[in-house]
């Protein structure tokens, strides 16, 4: 499929961005108007783009239908104080049912059963069961434009954090499990960032790593090597030797079984290094596919 935008119905490039460009993070933003009647509505045009000054921008984009905005954007200009409040599974269908389009006046809040807990440094309330809130003032708002679908950039700068104590660890850290966040795909879909959906991937060799063009060709080369375990092993800092006290029952089973059939020991060296590096034993897995080089 090939899309040019302009080419296409705006609605329906719409969904194809917000099924390609996913996960996104969730703002559940808090604003009230000139006289101070409350509003909240999540956004999914949104991330963090800097921590001095700590920058946080969200878009409540013009309507495709019919081209109106929103009253988050109509508040923020009027105050300039938002609250972003993030968004855990226990909540998730609570804050789905605050996005439904209600007149201006009516209080989210109350319609989506969430609680109001006053902020420290602006007029927005937070949502109490939010497990982090952010007060924030706006900086700037940048339009993209006067057409429906167009963006409206909500540069904020944090003015205080809060932070639910039951989602850190004991390092003090936000726990990915804990805090239990969703972020938001294309059409009715949402992910869920804990269990089985969160894993580790160690950050890039400081040092530098030798690189996919270092790889020996039979491992560069191979069946059954994914990009990602690949990936893996080209992020030693130096091309690793064999190691003569390297003792492993599984590869002497392989080269005594497979011995008269050398491809055959090399598609079988190659899965059980998939299986170490799988486990995160990058060393024991050089030290298996340098057997068969």
């Amino acid at each position: 499929m090939r899309i040019v935008p302009g080419e296409v119905k705006t609605s329906l490039l719409h969904q194809y961005l917000l099924g390609a460009v996913a996960p996104r993070p969730i703002c559940f933003a808090s604003t009230v108007d000139a006289e101070g009647n409350a509003n909240l509505s999540p956004y999914s045009f949104f991330n963090v783009f800097g921590s001095h000054p700590t920058t946080l921008v969200f878009s409540p984009s013009r309507k495709v239908r019919d081209n109106t905005i929103k009253h988050t954007l109509e508040n923020v200009e009027a105050t300039g104080e938002v609250v972003i409040n993030t968004v855990s599974y226990s909540m998730v269908q609570q804050m789905s049912l605050s996005s439904c389009e209600y007149p201006r006046g009516v209080d989210e809040f109350a319609k989506a059963g969430f609680t109001k807990l006053p902020a420290e440094m602006v007029k927005p309330w937070r949502v109490a069961e939010s497990p982090v809130h952010l007060e924030c003032r706006v900086r700037d708002i940048i339009k993209t434009g006067n057409e429906g679908g167009a963006g409206n950039l909500v540069i904020c700068e944090v003015l205080v954090m809060h932070i639910a104590d039951a989602v850190l660890d004991e390092q003090q850290h936000i726990d990915p499990h804990k805090i239990d966040l969703v972020a938001r795909m294309g059409l009715d879909y949402y992910c869920r960032a804990s269990g089985d959906a969160v894993f580790r991937v160690p950050k890039p060799n400081t040092q530098l790593g030798i690189g996919f063009d270092q790889l020996p060709p039979g491992i560069a080369h191979s069946t059954v090597l994914t990009g990602n375990q690949l990936g893996m092993l080209a992020n030693v800092s130096a091309m690793p030797l064999p190691d003569p006290s390297f003792a492993d029952e599984t590869v002497r089973h392989i080269m005594q079984y497979y011995a008269s059939n050398p491809e055959e020991m090399t598609v079988e060296l190659h899965r059980y290094a998939a299986k170490l590096l799988d486990a995160h034993e990058a060393d024991k897995a050089w030290q298996v596919l340098l057997m068969d080089i």
